[in-house]
């Protein structure tokens, strides 16, 4: 059996649309790294790839090339032509058609249509005379290497009568003798398969379709207009010109398709001939003769150029099939044709070509589709996306190594979902980590910044404040002077404390952590600062273990700053509480007033350095900012809660510290 391909993916222009994978009948095509490819074992050349591709992607073995080399090697080369060729030239006369193809370099150009009536003889007898078996009509290349290829067993039902091409190749051969090459031009791509089988051992030399007939034409300047018409060499077709239209068979074998008797059963098309054949294999088809085309009828092979509608073409086939059985003098010299040829030799053999593969198991096939995320029958959509019809079949081909699981549309949109949420998760945290990167640079260079500063100002303002107390203590002989010296010596104490927070802010240190009980730190600091007369503090701990690691004098910087800041939010009093929960990973803390609030417009920037909600004079802006620091120096978080609005319910602010409970060199 002959396995050269005959249908090529052009990698460049195929875009794995799965639109072949579904067309194929029998599932010739795979896809191997996200590209279609044609497998030549299992391909039946029906064709139907190359006709649904919209990009032109499927390439079919040129054959104008070897009938370029037969004319330089031979100096008659004969043409046999399909019948449906009334409907591919629709737009001249046969006459014309034949003289174009002479032009060509054609010595004698025939009808196949004569050798079909010889064909459909062959049919009439097969089924008038013992044994009486039942057939399949082979008729149709494409069908035959179906069968031998998936149904090997049905390989002996194969009627044992050759096509109508392989018969008008030896009724030449008859006239012309052997060494006169036959060249089938027609519709269909299975018949080059055909023709290089090796049952029938090179009887036709080269096979073209009509759009490689066209082709030729064009490179050769040849039109209608250009040549001089003429009629077929005889001997000319009957009623055998309607083979190409589905049950022409039966009409020209004068064969009754009788649905009450049902021994003959005509149909056509991609899915009704498999439906048919898988039938005939399992015994539920009892009838006498099968005729089955692959196509819906040759006049509808990937061979044709022409778009127009199937009813249209079987008009046109009709009617030149008619016209030429009008003719009594035509008829009569058909008549003797046919007895002159009677003794042609329309036998062949048929050889099965298995390439069926083995079923998966049960087992199997549900690992496959699980890996496609169908974990139960109600996630088999069915959609047909992939080119196949079931989710069932789809599996089956991937354990065949003909398909992958990205074929799957709704498993792709799946898995491109989860990547795109991944991608945008890894791109949130980029922002956060350039936003904590950008900051962490800020606050580096606002402490070398406040570092330097302090440093500069330290020294005289501690010579201000010394002179500033001396002169109080000798200001009693001039209590005029009292209330000028107490004004510089509090605003340079101020001074000094806000030297004080900028060391501390430049100053952020690596913590050293140490195991503390955090109930007992929240109680001493609470107990150690001087919160105001008309604010009541307390600490509610809700922890049962309040053991964490941590930098006690640090957190205690956070603490007091957290206090100061509430204390400062309610100048007429009101309530603090600190409170502290955990889990088995992590603390929290919390502080939180009865204050003022922090206005919605104000709280994105609350940790930002030199950011204050203070007046003027009243606050540095560090306190939150070292705070802020310093929990993530504990690889920790910060959050507040507040609320201004008393139409929107109690004011205040809570602050919550989230530590880790245990440090990462553990």
């Amino acid at each position: 059996m002959q396995a050269a391909c005959f249908v090529q993916t052009i990698k460049e222009r195929c875009r794995v649309c799965y639109t072949c994978v579904r067309e194929c009948p029998a599932k010739a095509i795979g896809i191997s790294e996200g590209q279609a490819r044609v497998i030549p074992e299992r391909c039946i050349g029906c064709g139907n790839c190359a006709s649904v591709c919209s990009q032109g992607a499927k390439q079919v073995l040129d054959g104008t090339h070897d009938v370029e080399a037969l004319f330089g090697r031979h100096a008659a080369v004969a043409a046999i032509v399909a019948p449906s060729f009334a409907a591919e030239f629709e737009e001249c006369p046969p006459e014309a058609v034949v003289g174009m193809i002479r032009a060509l370099g054609f010595r004698y150009v025939h009808e196949v249509g004569f050798a079909a009536d010889l064909v459909a003889r062959g049919y009439r007898e097969l089924l008038e005379h013992p044994p009486y078996s039942h057939y399949i009509a082979s008729t149709c290349p494409a069908l035959v290497g179906y069968v031998e290829r998936y149904y090997p067993d049905l390989v002996p039902r194969l009627a044992p009568i050759v096509s109508p091409m392989v018969a008008a190749a030896r009724v030449l051969k008859r006239l012309y003798g052997p060494g006169v090459p036959v060249v089938f031009i027609g519709p269909c791509i299975a018949k080059k398969g055909e023709a290089a089988s090796k049952e029938l051992d090179g009887e036709v030399a080269a096979v073209l379709t009509f759009a490689e007939l066209r082709q030729m034409f064009s490179g050769a300047g040849i039109a209608p207009d250009t040549v001089t018409g003429g009629d077929f060499d005889p001997p000319w077709s009957g009623s055998g010109g309607l083979f190409p239209i589905s049950r022409g068979l039966l009409q020209a074998a004068d064969i009754r398709e009788d649905l009450m008797q049902g021994e003959i059963l005509a149909t056509d098309g991609r899915t009704n001939f498999v439906e048919a054949i898988q039938a005939a294999e399992s015994s539920s088809l009892d009838v006498r003769l099968l005729e089955v085309l692959c196509c819906n009828g040759c006049i509808m092979g990937a061979g044709m150029t022409v778009d127009t509608s199937l009813f249209w073409r079987r008009s046109l086939v009709g009617r030149y099939v008619r016209d030429r059985c009008r003719d009594e003098e035509r008829r009569k010299r058909w008549e003797a044709d046919m007895e002159r040829f009677r003794d042609v030799d329309l036998r062949r053999k048929f050889s099965p070509y298995d390439q069926r593969i083995s079923q998966p198991s049960r087992e199997e096939v549900t690992a496959i589709l699980a890996r496609m995320g169908k974990l139960r029958s109600e996630d088999e959509l069915n959609c047909g996306a992939c080119g196949y019809d079931t989710c069932v079949e789809h599996a089956i081909a991937i354990h065949r190594h003909l398909a992958e699981t990205e074929m799957c549309l709704p498993y792709t949109i799946e898995k491109l979902r989860d990547i795109n949420q991944q991608l945008e998760e890894s791109h949130e945290q980029l922002i956060s980590t350039q936003e904590a990167l950008m900051h962490s640079e800020r606050l580096a260079s606002m402490g070398q910044l406040a570092a330097g500063v302090a440093h500069e100002v330290n020294n005289p303002l501690g010579i201000v404040l010394m002179h500033a107390h001396m002169l109080l203590e000798e200001a009693g002989e001039h209590p005029e002077w009292k209330e000028d010296l107490d004004m510089i010596a509090e605003q340079a104490d101020r001074c000094k404390k806000i030297v004080v927070r900028l060391l501390h802010f430049a100053r952020q240190n690596k913590a050293v952590l140490r195991t503390v009980d955090l109930g007992e730190l929240l109680r001493h600091a609470v107990k150690a600062y001087p919160f105001p007369a008309n604010i009541e503090a307390r600490v509610e701990l809700r922890i049962e273990d309040p053991v964490v690691d941590l930098d006690p004098d640090q957190i205690n910087q956070v603490l007091t700053n957290l206090f100061g800041n509430a204390c400062e939010a309610m100048p007429d009093g009101g309530s603090v509480l600190v409170t502290a929960e955990g889990d088995a990973d992590a603390v929290r803390f919390a502080v939180a007033d009865t204050g003022i609030g922090v206005p919605k417009d104000n709280q994105a920037k609350i940790f930002e350095p030199f950011f204050t909600t203070k007046q003027i004079g009243k606050g540095t802006g560090l306190g939150l900012a070292v705070t802020y620091g310093i929990v993530k120096m504990h690889r920790g978080d910060i959050t507040m809660v507040s609320n201004s609005d008393p139409s929107a319910g109690p004011t205040g602010t809570q602050f919550t510290v989230r530590l880790p409970r245990r440090s990462r060199d553990e």
